[in-house]
C-alpha cells in the first residue's frame, strides 16, 4: 500500500504525540547548516509552548491531522469497556501506559482512560494512577474539544459523562497506601 503523503495547512489543528493537539500557525524555511529547511511553526497554546517540525519529518515524528468525529466515538467507546488484565506489575503497566499516552493514538489513549477511570465513589486510585489518567483524559479531550468545539474542561466533563464515571468523585482523594501495596496484589 502507497504511503499517501500528510499534508498540512496554515491555522488547522494538529496532534503532536508527546504534546497533544496544537494549531499550525505557518510554514517557513530556515537555513540550517546550509540547508534550506520547510518547518511547520505549531503553537501549544495551553503548554506555552511553539514547536518546529521540519516539513519532510512530519510523519516520521508521528504528526498527524486530528482524527475524524467517527474515530473519536469510537475511541470513547471502547474506553467503556471492561478494564484490561492486570498481571503486569504496576511498574511495567504504568510504563507501558506513559507510552500510550505519548502515542498520541486516541485508541491508545482509551485504554489507558479505560484501565484507569474510577467506576464508583468507593473506588480509590493511587497518586500515579490518577496522574496518568488524568494525563490520558486530557489528551483525549484535548482533540474533543476541538472536534465539538468546546473548552477542554467541558470536554473531559463530556467524556467522564459517556463513560458513566460519576460526578462525586474527588479525583483528589487516592490510597493512602500507594503503589507498592498495588504491586503486591499484582
Amino acid at each position: 500500500m502507497p504511503n499517501k503523503k500528510l499534508e498540512f495547512k496554515t491555522g488547522q489543528y494538529v496532534v503532536y504525540p508527546t504534546q497533544g493537539v496544537g494549531k499550525l500557525i505557518r510554514l517557513e524555511d530556515q537555513l540550517i547548516a546550509g540547508q534550506k529547511i520547510k518547518m511547520l511553526v505549531i503553537d501549544f497554546e495551553k503548554n506555552h509552548m511553539v514547536l518546529r517540525v521540519p516539513l519532510d519529518r512530519a510523519e516520521i515524528s508521528g504528526l498527524r491531522p486530528l482524527s475524524s468525529l467517527r474515530k473519536m466515538d469510537e475511541a470513547i467507546a471502547s474506553a467503556k469497556g471492561k478494564a484490561g488484565a492486570k498481571r503486569m506489575i504496576w511498574a511495567r503497566r504504568a510504563a507501558q501506559y506513559e507510552e500510550n499516552i505519548n502515542s498520541g493514538d486516541p485508541m491508545k489513549l482509551a485504554e489507558v482512560v479505560r484501565d484507569l477511570q474510577r467506576r464508583s465513589s468507593a473506588d480509590t486510585m493511587t497518586f500515579s494512577g490518577r496522574q496518568l489518567y488524568l494525563r490520558a483524559l486530557e489528551r483525549m479531550a484535548q482533540e474533543f474539544a476541538v472536534l465539538h468545539k468546546l473548552d477542554i474542561d467541558e470536554a473531559s466533563e463530556k467524556i467522564e459523562d459517556i463513560l458513566g464515571i460519576p460526578r462525586e468523585i474527588d479525583l483528589n482523594a487516592v490510597d493512602e497506601i500507594e503503589d507498592e501495596i498495588e504491586d503486591e496484589e499484582d
